[in-house]
């Protein structure tokens, strides 16, 4: 009888926690889209350029940094807003490392948002998000021998989709610690590069903003170029971290 009580007990937990996890997935899939579209469809249209956030977001410089985080976080969890304009507005705003650090806080948080709410999840509800066959492709490689640099690079080099990969490092046998440190790493050179030209661009100092997209491309190609032994230097740091 005691037997049959403690699976009647799991099952019943069971039940509960997909039911749970149901509901959270009606509130990201459905729940927030339908918010946005019809309670904050307005203010959403005056981030339709760049001078329209820095506008916004500097009516309230102070106020609005952590309307800012919460961009930079939704931007991550939410992968098909892009981070670039927040980014260069921010660099305008607050100046290159005020504006480095709260960019770095909101991509930490972010980061951990989607990573754990895939764990929560699970593959079955990441796969109805992304489409099992993506998400499987992108768990496999993080499951290889060449995780770290496959994340590294997906994070460093521009154009490559990111949407699908912190939610399929979640579902994966990475350590949330080594992802972490791994994406914010390879978002780092991307981030500052973004900042650094809004706040170029609020000093008009036009030359330096030419200089450092020269500089962007050379550091792509050198990437490129060196591959093998910054993947020596990768399986170093990727030990250290993981051990």
């Amino acid at each position: 009888m005691g037997v049959n009580n403690l699976k009647e007990q799991e099952n019943k937990r069971k039940v509960i926690i997909s039911v749970l996890k149901i509901f959270l997935l009606l509130i990201i899939v459905v729940g927030i889209p339908l918010y946005i579209y019809f309670f904050q469809r307005e203010r959403l249209m005056e981030f339709d350029s760049f001078n329209a956030v820095v506008e916004h977001l500097g009516q309230y410089k102070l106020e609005a940094i952590p309307i800012y985080i919460g961009l930079q976080i939704m931007q991550i969890v939410i992968s098909v807003i892009p981070g670039q304009v927040f980014q260069l507005a921010a660099g305008y705003l607050y100046t290159f490392l005020p504006a480095l650090i709260l960019s770095v806080t909101g991509a930490i948080l972010g980061t951990m948002v989607s990573f754990y709410l895939a764990r929560f999840l699970g593959s079955d509800f990441v796969h109805l998000f992304f489409g099992r066959e993506k998400t499987l492709e992108y768990v496999e490689k993080l499951n290889s021998k060449k995780a770290y640099m496959a994340v590294f690079l997906i994070y460093l080099i521009p154009g490559i989709p990111k949407d699908v990969v912190s939610y399929a490092a979640g579902i994966s046998e990475m350590k949330f610690k080594a992802f972490l440190i791994l994406s914010v790493i390879g978002r780092l050179p991307g981030m500052m590069g973004s900042i650094m030209i809004g706040s170029m661009w609020h000093k008009q100092e036009y030359f330096g903003m030419i200089a450092l997209c020269v500089l962007a491309v050379a550091a792509f190609v050198t990437c490129i170029i060196f591959r093998k032994k910054i993947n020596g230097l990768l399986d170093k740091i990727y030990n250290k971290i993981t051990s």
